[in-house]
């Protein structure tokens, strides 16, 4: 009998420390699916390479009309089978398009294999522009911050990764013609139900503005969404009276809620949708 009640108090500490350290399996998130921004991504081409943005904006015409580009877009957002994309090493005497990119930012550019291979909207795009020029594709994986900077320094060709249109980006890279309408979303854990009365941007924007700085939001670090939290003249975003947690990538921002660390993430709704599936399936 003591045996027996040695057991169970053991299993009751056990439980309790998992749930004290934010690893209870009963944990998950949800996106408030409401829009808080518009944007548009886009291609940032090396502004001395005028013919391969002619080239990029009519390969992009191409397949929008002939279906191509929803055909990727269903692999990603319908449940389809993604294609693998694999990068060759980059070699000067070689004629190669490299594409610079930030491969932690699901369902436009991310990688399996550990880093073998890469998969997502932009990758499949990639691959597809790569052999409609007739190029070997290379693939540089950077920090998110570092794409745009990469191109204008001849380092790369062109950046693809899930790029909004900005001004202080025009200034680095020449954008190509918008292929993906984007906007910003928030992420809370699945028993907040601080904003499902919410309908419409302003309504969660009046749950925002009613924080101090205590309260602390996750953002991908150099994204709309940090510009959204923290405040952008540019963008006309006002930012909130809040902590701005800035981090490398989505999937970090939303582990730290989960681990209690932050009370809300907001990025791209895309990769928000794949990213809360990912962490509630595990």
């Amino acid at each position: 009998m003591k045996k027996i009640m040695a057991l169970a108090l053991a299993l009751v500490m056990v439980l309790g420390t998992l749930t004290a350290c934010g690893g209870s399996a009963t944990t998950s998130a949800k996106v408030i699916e409401i829009n808080l921004t518009e944007e548009q991504y886009a291609f940032g081409v090396d502004k001395n390479q005028p013919e391969l943005l002619e080239d990029v904006n009519d390969f992009i015409k191409k397949i929008k009309e002939d279906g191509t580009f929803d055909e990727i877009c269903k692999k990603y957002f319908e449940g389809g089978t993604p294609e693998a994309v694999t990068s060759a090493k980059l070699d000067e005497s070689k004629d190669q398009l490299v594409v610079a990119t930030n491969a932690a930012f699901a369902p436009f550019e991310y990688t399996e294999d550990g880093g073998k291979t890469y998969l997502g909207v932009d990758m499949e795009i990639a691959a597809l522009l790569a052999k409609e020029l007739g190029k070997e594709l290379v693939i540089q994986d950077m920090d998110f911050e570092a794409v745009c900077t990469a191109v204008q320094q001849g380092k790369c060709d062109i950046a693809m990764a899930g790029l909004t249109i900005t001004d202080d980006r025009k200034e680095l890279v020449n954008f190509s013609d918008s292929y993906y309408n984007a906007s910003q979303q928030i992420i809370v854990l699945s028993d907040n139900t601080e904003f499902d009365a919410c309908k419409t941007a302003a309504d969660v924007e009046k749950i925002l503005n009613s924080k101090d700085t205590s309260c602390k939001i996750g953002v991908q670090k150099g994204t709309t969404g940090n510009w959204y939290v923290a405040g952008d003249e540019d963008w006309g975003f006002a930012g909130f009276p809040v902590t701005c947690v800035e981090m490398a990538n989505g999937s970090l921002a939303v582990q730290d809620l989960l681990n209690g660390n932050i009370d809300y993430v907001i990025i791209d709704s895309a990769p928000a949708a794949k990213i809360v599936a990912s962490f509630n399936a595990q």
